[in-house]
């Protein structure tokens, strides 16, 4: 991408989406320019429900970046996630075509073909191919075969996959909020970019992305993705039990939850007392921030003790040596390092997006670490991957963008 060229990252949450700028300076160093948040009204766990307020909270978020940075946006990296998030890991082989038997950037992409010719039902497509490993003539752990001599070449994928409705859904209101999206990326890849680093994907590490209505899940080790997964559990079901357990609106719950909430009752030194306001006219109450974390502590616990399940699923999970790294929103919550500790009985850390220039001190928050990671990943592969890396909703994007074009003729 050209110096010039603004890339924009859209982390469109069940409970906020948010907007993030991202330039290269002369010396090619990404800087954030722009960030624009606002609440989303139209999804559940991931999901688009209601196309109308999606498009509203899109179209206020990245008013509020281009306000900031001082650019106008035409198109849109984007992210997805939802329980509807599937993975595989596949194997490719091929024979190495060359008469002189070295390996090209034409058997890498055979390679990566054969890997992902995968049965799928009619409603899921394939999101993201995502090379581990390659394998020539019996001799494994290579990253980058071309150039090498070899008779037989064998991939191992990473392979991602999606409800084709869902990402059609937000494809759709990205169109119809007035920008074209130039990629689908999976949430949880996404922040990985923005907040591991090399050594902690070599030595072997899970992050966690506790977001609204999700909690997505991506494991690394070598130096590759090796796992993904999606719990359907997320920070709005802490905010909705707070609610019912105080009787209060969600609103004043949300706000409680993010003064006085404790992950883990055990920390709390002085036991204050705090006021939940009433509904529907009702006197406003006293209760005990103990009894704040009686509710909000055991959901917790259910959430990692989930996310400790899928993870044992991989094949990797032994070898978790740099341990976990949470982020998102609800992974703010006082607490919530120690007690994810205590479940998973392994280190954790939060993870902050790296910035190195801009906006840094704004965006240096689990919360925008999907946001970031979609500018880093349009830098570092936007235009660089070939077709057959590409995430498979090319088809989707182009003919959305025919049937609205259609429409307002």
């Amino acid at each position: 991408m050209n110096s010039d060229e603004i890339v924009v990252g859209l982390d469109i949450g069940t409970t906020k989406i948010a907007a993030v700028v991202g330039r290269k300076d002369q010396y090619g160093k990404i800087n954030i320019v722009g960030v624009g948040q606002y609440p989303s009204q139209g999804l559940r766990r991931g999901v688009v429900i209601n196309i109308k307020k999606t498009v509203e909270s899109i179209q206020k978020a990245v008013e509020q970046a281009e306000l900031v940075s001082g650019h106008k946006v035409s198109k849109v990296y984007a992210g997805i996630a939802g329980d509807h998030i599937r993975s595989i890991n596949s194997k490719g082989v091929i024979a190495v075509s060359g008469k002189d038997k070295i390996i090209t950037d034409d058997d890498v992409k055979r390679v990566i073909s054969a890997a992902k010719a995968i049965a799928l039902p009619m409603d899921r497509e394939i999101l993201h191919v995502l090379p581990q490993e390659y394998i020539v003539d019996d001799q494994d752990g290579i990253k980058y075969p071309v150039g090498m001599a070899g008779v037989r070449l064998e991939s191992e994928v990473h392979i991602v996959t999606a409800a084709a409705a869902s990402a059609q859904n937000i494809v759709n209101c990205i169109i119809e909020a007035g920008y074209d999206v130039a990629d689908i990326v999976l949430e949880p890849y996404a922040s990985s970019i923005a907040v591991l680093e090399p050594d902690e994907r070599d030595l072997g590490v899970c992050i966690i992305d506790i977001g609204g209505g999700t909690t997505d899940i991506a494991m690394f080790f070598d130096g590759s993705i090796r796992y993904t997964s999606v719990i359907g559990l997320g920070g709005q079901h802490v905010t909705s039990d707070l609610s019912q357990g105080l009787r209060t609106s969600m609103d004043q719950a949300e706000e409680i939850k993010k003064k006085y909430g404790v992950a883990l009752q055990t920390l709390l030194e002085n036991d204050e007392l705090i006021k939940v306001p009433g509904v529907g006219g009702r006197a406003s109450r006293e209760i005990s921030r103990s009894v704040l974390s009686a509710i909000i502590q055991p959901r917790m616990e259910e959430m990692f003790s989930l996310a400790l399940r899928e993870m044992e699923k991989s094949n990797v999970f032994d070898s978790m040596g740099a341990g976990v790294v949470l982020t998102g929103g609800a992974s703010l919550l006082e607490g919530t390092l120690e007690l994810a500790e205590r479940v998973m009985g392994m280190p954790v850390k939060i993870g902050e997006p790296i910035v190195s220039g801009g906006l840094v001190e704004t965006v240096k928050s689990p919360i925008f670490a999907t946001g970031v990671g979609l500018v880093y990943y349009a830098f570092d592969y936007g235009e660089n991957r070939s077709p057959d890396d590409r995430a498979g909703f090319g088809w989707i994007v182009n003919r959305l963008k025919e049937i609205f074009e259609n429409l307002f003729k």
